[in-house]
């Protein structure tokens, strides 16, 4: 696999991040929010995509 400094930087960040609530996903969550609300940037929370059921629909 290669190797890219940008992506090093990212990896490293994350678990820098996640090791320091212990790996707690709902503490990162809780501060990634929090993070979010304070950058004073909009942001927007796209509705979730609908589930098809397969069985319903005709496939050829």
């Amino acid at each position: 696999m290669l190797t890219n400094e940008i992506l090093e930087e990212i990896y490293q960040f994350r678990e820098a991040h996640a090791k320091s609530f212990n790996y707690d996903v709902a503490a990162m969550f809780a501060d990634w929010r929090k993070r979010e609300a304070e950058s004073g940037r909009e942001s927007v929370t796209l509705p979730p995509k609908k589930k098809y059921n397969k069985s319903l629909h005709h496939t050829a």
